[in-house]
């Protein structure tokens, strides 16, 4: 009797590890499917780099990690500036494809909060929700927005938009409204100071914010640079 129960223990703990497996495998899966014509710094491999630095963040935190997961491979489902500014579109696609392979409710609400709040809306905007798995991918995502792949995906992504590389007639500026940060054409250098220098004081982890050091670093050396070369001193 004893040896069935701690057998019918086992094979519970184990369906319950391959019910975890199985439900990233699936949306791995889906994600990949539904991003691959993605523009290149919003594409699965983004998805990846973050789902990783998630995993790696998580393992000084006490988080849930199929929320962690989830929300990461998810985070970026249907990014609002490619769905004509709508941010209904990204938890709504979660959401339904989540349910689809049964994923407790719960869980689903709260990959719809990591969607709606985890992107960066203009210096002047509040976030309005707060998680420890939030943090968790916040950071990961920010931090793949800056150092060499942030630099790597801001080009990338300008060049998509057809936009400047740089213009000194056109100054950055710190106080963007969200509507503002969401229609700006400005050059692609300015974002740099509209978003991506602003991040390393906005980590919320220990393991976020001293890997976000050195990215941030190797963005002012780029841009020391880039200005001693565009102005012919190197």
């Amino acid at each position: 009797m004893i040896i069935v129960s701690l057998l019918t223990c086992f094979l519970y703990v184990k369906n319950l590890k391959m019910t975890h497996e199985k439900i990233i495998e699936l949306t791995v899966a889906f994600v990949k499917k539904t991003l691959v014509d993605a523009e290149g710094g919003h594409d699965w491999w983004h998805i990846f780099r973050v789902w990783q630095l998630s995993k790696h963040i998580a393992e000084t935190e006490k988080a849930d990690m199929l929320v962690v997961e989830l929300g990461a491979l998810l985070h970026d489902i249907a990014d609002a500036k490619f769905h004509n500014g709508d941010e209904r579109v990204g938890p709504e696609k979660a959401r339904n494809f989540l349910l689809s392979i049964s994923v407790d409710d719960e869980i689903i609400i709260h990959i719809e909060r990591i969607i709606t709040n985890i992107s960066f809306k203009g210096g002047r905007v509040i976030q309005q929700f707060k998680s420890l798995e939030l943090d968790i991918i916040q950071d990961a995502d920010r931090l793949d927005a800056i150092g060499a792949i942030g630099i790597a995906r801001t080009f990338n992504y300008g060049g998509f938009k057809n936009r400047e590389i740089y213009n000194p007639g056109i100054q950055p500026n710190l106080n963007l409204t969200k509507e503002e940060y969401k229609n700006s054409t400005a050059p692609t250098l300015n974002h740099f100071y509209e978003k991506l220098l602003l991040l390393k004081d906005r980590m919320n982890t220990a393991t976020g914010r001293k890997m976000a050091e050195h990215r941030h670093r190797f963005l002012e050396l780029f841009l020391d640079e880039f200005y001693a070369e565009w102005d012919g001193v190197k």
